[in-house]
């Protein structure tokens, strides 16, 4: 079978091994500033001549967060090495990650994720105290067989259903077989308790197929069909559009299987969310910066870069945990990582230093934040408080080997928390944001766009009536 995929260097590799694939179209995607992946398509011809050497012109005006209609003409351009064949399209057509450009100024625009992404490994660079980050993030997810919502002026629902639920255990089914998932048991029993062994296999073949190597995949604690599949580290550019590629991958085969698949991180009541653990290493000239004879297995480097994640974890979940549905993951009881402290081993912390003997494999992994996120916008965050945490020599204090979940209220009080809505990301984020602004990776601008949308959304929550409130109060 000829190769889905090709890291190429030039349009000419490109367009060869598109006619090698016999392409009828040319897809550019591209990501917006809520983590979206957006795209425009050409024929093959105009791709060829035009699109893929050049990039593409189009208006951002529409795209959420960018530029004004006055100024609203935009470039994409496509990165050569992210060329693959689109397994979704009935037609051959040839798919490209691009950045996005200013087409007068030739420079790359500010609130480009993937452009950002870009300009924070030169700050890494530029600092002298590495040369490559890594990124692998463990994104969570549903699969529900079935999911309806509407809201208007007089009422409001939603509603989920999955074969895998517990709910569904009275249901005629015609019949039903049992072996519905209990909440918080869905970690890890075999068919015929897990019923989407099956989907998730075909999920991890296809990116695979696609360049994307995996490392393994399950079912997740909740009932009613949370998954998780991981794949390998990478550099984070690649990384972030690892995630978008996986995300898309998981999206479609749900839909092909009649299903429906959501990274929205709280949508069943009373049982587990689903989070993106991120895990994170700067190397230098190709050794770790993070192994070394402190505590587990760490390097002073490491350390200090965990001061910086504790020191900014708050103003992180501005952009880490981006919904309202975030901070609803976010509360105590449910495996959440609320708790702004590090550990070996501890899950119950929000920062864990993985179990391993390898020094390559030396790590920082920070559990708060989910895949709602604009992941390039979520991982160029994350290092850019760690290194501010290196650069300003960080002390993150002691870790904490205790169950967090179980301390005291006076020992607990000492530890910082998440905040408990998106109003206080935000908050938190306004508060504290000049570390993001080194190098100019962000924007103060850009900054100012994301708490306005954060806001916009707690307000548009906050201002509409829920049924709970009907539940409770309407015979006062």
């Amino acid at each position: 079978m000829a190769n889905k995929f090709i890291k190429a260097k030039s349009a000419d590799e490109v367009i060869g091994f598109a006619k090698e694939n016999a392409v009828r179209f040319v897809d550019f995607k591209f990501t917006d500033l809520l983590g979206t992946w957006q795209h425009v398509t050409t024929s093959a011809t105009e791709g060829y001549s035009r699109c893929i050497p050049e990039g593409i012109p189009f208006d951002g005006s529409s795209i959420r967060g960018w530029k004004g209609i006055e100024k609203s003409d935009m470039l994409a351009m496509p990165d050569y090495s992210t060329a693959m064949i689109d397994p979704f399209n009935e037609m051959p057509t040839l798919s490209l990650i691009c950045d996005i450009y200013d087409p007068i100024t030739k420079e790359k625009y500010e609130r480009d994720p993937r452009s950002l992404c870009e300009n924070a490994i030169a700050y890494l660079n530029l600092l002298g105290i590495g040369d490559t980050a890594y990124f692998a993030p463990e994104a969570e997810f549903f699969i529900f067989d079935d999911v309806r919502f509407d809201l208007s002026a007089n009422g409001c629902f939603y509603k989920i259903d999955s074969g895998e639920g517990i709910w569904n255990s009275g249901t005629e089914e015609f019949p039903n077989l049992g072996y519905k998932l209990r909440h918080k048991e869905g970690y890890f029993p075999v068919p015929p308790a897990d019923t989407l062994q099956d989907i998730r296999n075909e999920m991890c073949a296809m990116m695979e197929d696609l360049g994307l190597p995996i490392e393994r995949h399950h079912h997740e604690v909740a009932t009613a069909g949370q998954n998780e599949i991981n794949f390998v580290f990478d550099t984070m550019v690649k990384t972030g559009d690892n995630m978008m590629l996986y995300k898309y991958v998981v999206r479609n085969i749900a839909k092909k299987h009649g299903k429906t698949a959501t990274f929205m991180p709280k949508p069943l009541y009373g049982d587990n969310g689903s989070g993106m653990h991120v895990h994170q290493s700067i190397w230098k000239g190709g050794k770790p910066t993070f192994a070394g004879d402190k505590y587990a297995g760490l390097s002073e480097t490491a350390l200090f870069y965990i001061g910086g994640i504790i020191k900014h974890a708050r103003a992180l979940t501005g952009i880490t945990n981006p919904t309202t549905n975030s901070f609803k993951r976010l509360v105590p009881g449910f495996e959440a990582p609320v708790n702004f402290a590090y550990s070996a081993r501890n899950r119950s912390a929000a920062i864990r230093i993985p179990v391993t003997d390898s020094p390559k494999s030396k790590r920082v992994e920070f559990r708060t934040p989910d895949a709602s996120s604009c992941i390039y916008l979520a991982l160029a965050a994350q290092l850019m408080a760690g290194l501010d945490g290196i650069v300003n020599r960080i002390d993150p204090g002691d870790p904490l080997d205790k169950n967090l979940y179980e301390l005291p209220p006076e020992e607990l009080a000492h530890v910082p928390s998440a905040p408990d809505s998106l109003k206080g990301a935000a908050e938190a984020l306004e508060a504290d944001h000049d570390f993001l602004l080194k190098g100019d990776v962000f924007s103060k601008d850009l900054i100012e766009t994301l708490i306005a949308f954060r806001i916009k959304d707690y307000d548009e929550l906050r201002l509409r009536p829920h049924p709970l409130e009907l539940h409770k109060y309407y015979d006062v």
